[in-house]
């Protein structure tokens, strides 16, 4: 378990009155992990993990075409291989942790970006939010010398580009703001924190103020705080968000659980959701943090779904790229495990 857990945030106020809650027992989450993952979620993790390793580059990164080499991706197959418990060079997967790691140590600029050029995408802060939160997770296993000074860098960059509304868009730049990538960099600074990396506590109260101004009245999130409606994928996110945050309570916390619990996967029941993944990544999150009911009804039912949807090879189906659903699908069937500490409770 994680000591830091409901620690590090305390610093405002406001929050310092909902960060102390018990923490769950170990046996009584190995308890949990044991009886929600099924053999037949073991052996669909199985599958998937051994057709993520087939489909790693020499370099560490994964993807093909215009996404090779993407640095989201590379962040997301690492944490699908820390949930199993392996750390980079131990376990099964510690060599493939290794070489996400190297590779996302080897295309960090010296502004403190994380991203390769020849494979950024329209929203490049997504993939350095991903790859700041694993160097974080990753950081105090690895003896590499340069991954506290590049977490340090990466994470500066992060509270340097923060905009005035409290949010993070696209691009390094103090521009506008969306909930959507605003998620990824709360995570990350979380994680960062979580290790040792200072972290200031205005970034943080700010992003609050921010996430908490995208929420509707019908307990999901708009994309942006200038107005829109609510959506599953970016009410996962902006759940997921507070919690990360230090936020464990209060109305918008129960009007987000509320509002997710409309899409909870139903068999026979097919939605046309976009952001599959991404939304479900999130989803699963806000649901094991949230625990009782709501998680008893939501892992089961998206364990299932995931399951049906995985393909003869091991992997996942999505626009973007087999391994980017791979990962997904591999974070939130081994969420039970609580074995990464951003994911823990």
């Amino acid at each position: 378990m994680n000591p830091l857990r409901g620690v590090w945030w305390c610093w405002s106020p406001l929050l310092a009155l909902w960060l102390v809650r018990p923490a769950p027992a170990q046996e009584d989450i190995q308890k949990t992990a044991a009886a929600l993952v099924t053999p037949g979620a073991e052996r669909a993790i199985h599958q998937g993990l051994a057709f993520l390793v087939s489909r790693q580059h020499r370099d560490g990164s994964f993807g093909s075409g215009s996404y090779r080499g993407n640095a989201a991706i590379c962040a997301l197959g690492g944490m699908a291989f820390l949930s199993t418990g392996s750390t980079p060079e131990r376990g099964p997967y510690g060599l493939n942790v290794s070489r996400c790691l190297d590779y996302l140590l080897g295309i960090s600029q010296q502004s403190g970006f994380i991203s390769a050029p020849s494979a950024a995408s329209h929203g490049p802060m997504y993939g350095h939010g991903f790859a700041t939160m694993f160097l974080a997770e990753c950081y105090g296993m690895s003896p590499r010398p340069e991954l506290r000074s590049k977490l340090r860098a990466a994470v500066k960059l992060i509270i340097n580009t923060q905009n005035k509304e409290g949010g993070w868009r696209y691009l390094p730049r103090r521009l506008d703001a969306d909930i959507s990538v605003t998620v990824c960099q709360v995570m990350a600074l979380r994680a960062a924190r979580n290790c040792g990396v200072f972290v200031p506590r205005q970034t943080i109260d700010r992003a609050i103020e921010y996430v908490t101004r995208c929420q509707n009245a019908d307990g999901g999130f708009m994309y942006m705080s200038q107005g829109g409606e609510s959506a599953f994928a970016r009410s996962a996110a902006g759940v997921v968000a507070l919690y990360s945050a230090g936020v464990y309570e209060g109305p918008e916390i129960e009007k987000g659980i509320q509002y997710l619990m409309r899409f909870k996967p139903e068999p026979g029941i097919v939605r046309r959701e976009t952001y599959y993944y991404y939304g479900h990544y999130y989803a699963v999150q806000a649901m094991w943090q949230a625990g009782g009911e709501a998680w008893r009804q939501w892992y089961p039912a998206i364990r299932n779904e995931l399951a049906a949807r995985q393909n003869p090879d091991g992997s996942w189906t999505s626009p973007i790229s087999p391994e980017y659903a791979t990962a997904m699908a591999l974070i939130v069937l081994q969420i039970p495990n609580n074995c990464v500490p951003i994911f823990q409770k």
